[in-house]
């Protein structure tokens, strides 16, 4: 699995796709600017709105959901990238 710091998409923000995989309750207290949201549990009903030549950041609070978003979406053939340690590691703006 590809892994990221999250200092790392804060630096790049602007070249990254970021995907949210909380749920709406977490997302309404903060997310990473443009970053697309789709819980975890719904991810597999909504395959349609993303895009296989695109690469996806997956983010959730601590990486868990996210690693499972990415292992799902790697044997979907997307190209996704899990950020460590999630939004309790973000520092970064939020939205």
């Amino acid at each position: 699995m590809k892994e990221i710091l999250a200092k790392e998409v804060e630096n790049k923000l602007n070249e990254l796709t970021v995907l949210d995989v909380r749920e709406a309750a977490e997302v309404a207290e903060g997310k990473i600017p443009n970053a697309l949201h789709i819980p975890l549990g719904l991810i597999e009903f909504r395959l349609h709105e993303l895009n296989k030549k695109v690469e996806y950041t997956v983010v959730c609070r601590s990486g868990g959901r996210s690693s499972q978003a990415v292992r799902f979406l790697e044997n979907q053939g997307f190209k996704v990238q899990n950020m460590t340690g999630g939004m309790l590691a973000w520092e970064g703006p939020t939205e």
